[in-house]
């Protein structure tokens, strides 16, 4: 994917677009954690303690993430995880699930304690929907595992939000007692009752019918559209889980006959193999050997160096070259590297968050991002 500078100002396809585009660049404050609930055995739910001036800076979108840092053993880690709390709840909480050999997952279940202090990133991410208290929608959201969290916020924005709009979730977890947020969508189940439809799928325990065992996939997709929904009536698709599910239903939906722009997906993590493949894709490329000269421009001061095509990423780079740019993922999934070209071409590996708009507004993710012309300037105030 290769991009230009663009001079034309960020035009987003609805409000959260154009909010998302024209706010000021995410930035780092350091948050008391106020409270921690254990989720699962495998998971919490980490809430943040707000000082007054800082409520404007972290106000969200239902959907969006934050992105967590400390030093762990002498390293400096990230991460981000999606909010799982709604704008009226006034609780900023993220949930974050052990992974094995998960250095911060494993850190906040077992050792983070209420009155630690994290350093949090202002709310970013484009996976949602305009909600709004006219609408009269139908929402079908298929999650597994952790990916119920920003599904989680949307929901219960919906249904507190849009009286006239009815919820399906389908959910995948490998047994009962791994259903995060399994209490609570109980509790939603009986205060919306004729709005909101719940179905849980197990891999690991057998609930009597086939449609509730297994794992979610376009088979699955295509027999609850028979009995569960008609997609031709459905507005707005959500889907948050593994890539090879996403992929699944989203491929399963079109096949259906439901539109793109109906179809909602939160990528947390990217396949090894594409990753592999788009690493040998550009270490075979016709670039090598030459070098460009990078400018970056990070809250209004510049910083210089020179970068080989096929080196290492602009984000590196710059760091390296002692400019504090903001990341967390590296893995063209999460946007907190987001900038924008405004002067010559790059190349990015792969893109994963970004909207078409924001492409074309010349936006890039600059943990991908490799120069393809001899100056290129980069911003990540705009």
């Amino acid at each position: 994917m290769r991009f230009f500078s663009s001079k034309k100002k960020p035009a987003g396809t609805n409000d959260l677009m154009k909010t998302t585009n024209e706010k000021s660049r995410a930035v780092f404050h350091e948050l008391k954690v106020k409270d921690i609930r254990r989720q699962t055995d495998e998971c919490v739910s980490v809430a943040f303690d707000l000082p007054d001036n800082l409520h404007q800076d972290y106000r969200f979108f239902p959907g969006q993430y934050l992105t967590l840092r400390t030093n762990i053993n002498g390293e400096d880690v990230r991460r981000s995880y999606s909010i799982c709390s709604c704008p009226f709840e006034e609780d900023l909480r993220v949930a974050i699930k052990k992974l094995d050999g998960g250095v911060f997952s494993t850190f906040a279940n077992e050792e983070l304690k209420v009155g630690d202090v994290l350093k949090v990133m202002t709310p970013e991410g484009n996976f949602h929907t305009p909600i709004s208290e006219q609408n009269k929608k139908q929402y079908v959201a298929f999650a597994a595992g952790s990916g119920i969290t920003p599904i989680m916020s949307i929901m219960k924005t919906v249904l507190r939000n849009e009286p006239n709009s009815t919820f399906s979730l389908f959910f995948g977890n490998r047994t009962s007692n791994s259903i995060i947020f399994r209490d609570e969508i109980d509790e939603l189940k009986n205060v919306y009752m004729n709005r909101l439809e719940v179905h849980h799928i197990l891999s690991r325990e057998d609930q009597g019918s086939d449609f509730t065992r297994g794992h979610i996939d376009g088979v699955k997709v295509e027999a609850f559209s028979r009995s569960f929904f008609n997609p031709a009536d459905v507005d707005e698709f959500l889907i948050c889980g593994p890539e090879d599910m996403i992929r699944n239903i989203d491929e399963s939906l079109k096949s259906l006959g439901v539109s793109k722009e109906k179809i909602h997906f939160e990528l947390f993590t990217t396949s090894t193999e594409v990753v592999g493949q788009k690493q040998k894709a550009k270490s075979s490329g016709e670039t090598s050997g030459n070098v460009s000269k990078i400018t970056v421009l990070l809250d209004g001061e510049e910083t210089h160096f020179d970068l080989a095509y096929d080196g290492k990423s602009v984000v590196d780079a710059a760091m390296d070259a002692g400019a504090d740019v903001p990341f967390s993922c590296k893995g063209a999934v999460c946007c907190t590297c987001r900038a924008r070209v405004i002067e010559g071409e790059v190349e990015m590996d792969m893109n994963y968050a970004l909207e078409p708009e924001e492409v074309e507004d010349g936006y890039i993710l600059t943990c991908q991002t490799h120069p393809r012309s001899p100056t290129v300037k980069i911003s990540y105030d705009e």
